[in-house]
C-alpha cells in the first residue's frame, strides 16, 4: 500500500456535511427529500458495478455509517490527512469519525461490492471500533490480491444471497458474515493483528477505552462555529476523574504514548484534515481545535509536523 501526502489542491476537494445512512439511502434509490420511505434496516449489500454507474461522485465527508468496500484494481482514496493508494485491489473500511472519498477514475470498469450498516447492527454485539481497521490511527484500506479478492468477493455473493430471502432470521447471518469479512481480512494482514488484545477486565484497560472515546466524540468538526470542548491532558484527567499522573502512566502502558502525544496525534490529522479539504482560514481552524491564539496554534502546528499551517496547505 501506497501513501502519499502531495497533490493536494489538484484534488479541488471541499470537506462537506456528514452523509447520514437515509440520505445515502435516498440517494441511492433516486428519492428528494420530500419522497416517503420504508423502514430503513440497518444493513445493506450493493454491487458496486450497479451502484458506480447511477450517482455523482462521492463528496469528500464523513458518513455516519460504516462502509466496507471490496473494489478491483488499483485505487486510490483520500482519508483524513492522508492520500491512499492500493495497487492490485482494494478492501476499504470506512468508520463514522474519519472522513474519506474514493477516487473513481475516468474510463474504468471497476467491479466490486460493499456493504453498508449502522451502530445500531451491532448494538449488544460488542465493540468493532476497537478493531484496528477501524480505529483512526489505524490502516483503513487493504492492498488485497487476486486471490484474496476471490475469497472475499465470495462472501459478498453470500450477503446477496441471505438479503434477498425470507429468512426471518437474515440480518443475524448477514452480522456474522460481516464478521467473517472483517475477521478474514484481518488474517490475510497480520500487521492488524493485535500481539495483545484488549480485555475490559482491569480498571487501567477501562481507562484508556474511556479516554479515546472522549477523545472520538469531539469529532468530526463541520464548521467554524464548531469547537471542541477538550484539548489538554488535564481536562480530559479532571472529566474521567483521576489524576493527571495516573491517566499518563496508564496511557503510556496501554499504547506506547503519553496523553500530550495521543492529543496532539489526533489533533494534528485533524487539522491537516480541514487545511487539505475546506477553505476555512488558519484562525477558524485554529478556533475550532480549542485554540484561543492562532499564533500559538500555528507554533503547535509546526512543533507537531515540522511545517506551518500556511505551508502544509501550500
Amino acid at each position: 500500500m501506497k501513501e502519499t501526502i502531495g497533490d493536494v489542491f489538484l484534488l479541488c476537494k471541499r470537506m462537506e456535511e456528514t452523509l447520514t445512512f437515509e440520505a445515502f439511502y435516498r440517494k441511492r434509490n433516486g428519492l428528494s427529500e420530500n419522497d416517503a420511505i420504508p423502514k430503513l434496516e440497518p444493513f445493506n449489500v450493493y454491487h458496486l458495478e450497479d451502484y458506480a454507474g447511477t450517482t455523482k461522485p462521492m463528496p469528500y465527508s464523513r458518513k455516519d455509517y460504516y462502509k466496507i468496500s471490496l473494489i478491483t484494481g488499483k485505487n486510490r482514496v483520500f482519508y483524513a490527512d492522508k492520500t491512499l493508494s492500493t495497487q492490485h485491489n482494494m478492501l476499504l473500511f470506512a468508520n463514522p469519525q474519519i472522513p474519506y472519498n474514493w477516487e473513481l477514475e475516468p474510463a474504468v470498469d471497476k467491479q466490486g461490492a460493499f456493504c453498508v450498516f449502522t451502530d445500531e447492527f451491532f448494538n449488544g454485539f460488542g465493540n468493532i471500533r476497537e478493531y484496528p481497521i477501524f480505529r483512526p490511527d489505524g490502516i483503513p484500506i487493504l492492498d488485497v490480491t487476486n486471490e484474496e479478492a476471490r475469497i472475499l468477493q465470495a462472501i459478498y455473493d453470500k450477503m446477496f444471497v441471505e438479503i434477498a430471502s425470507d429468512y426471518a432470521y437474515k440480518y443475524d447471518v448477514l452480522r456474522n458474515l460481516t464478521m467473517e469479512l472483517i475477521h478474514t481480512a484481518m488474517k490475510m494482514q497480520p500487521a492488524l493483528q493485535e500481539k495483545n488484545p484488549k480485555s475490559d477486565s482491569t480498571a487501567a484497560e477501562r481507562i484508556t477505552s474511556i479516554f479515546l472515546e472522549l477523545l472520538e466524540r469531539q469529532f468530526p468538526i463541520e464548521s467554524p462555529a464548531q469547537r471542541v470542548r477538550f484539548r489538554t491532558p488535564g481536562e480530559f484527567a479532571e472529566q474521567l476523574n483521576v489524576h493527571i499522573n495516573h491517566l499518563n502512566k496508564v496511557l503510556k502502558v496501554a499504547t506506547g504514548k503519553t496523553t500530550s502525544q495521543i492529543i496532539a496525534d489526533r489533533y494534528m490529522m485533524e487539522a491537516r484534515a480541514m487545511l487539505k479539504h475546506t477553505s476555512w482560514n488558519i484562525a477558524e481552524i485554529a478556533f475550532s481545535l480549542g485554540f484561543e491564539d492562532p499564533s500559538y496554534f500555528v507554533k503547535y502546528f509546526k512543533k507537531q509536523t515540522q511545517t506551518t499551517p500556511k505551508g502544509y496547505r501550500s
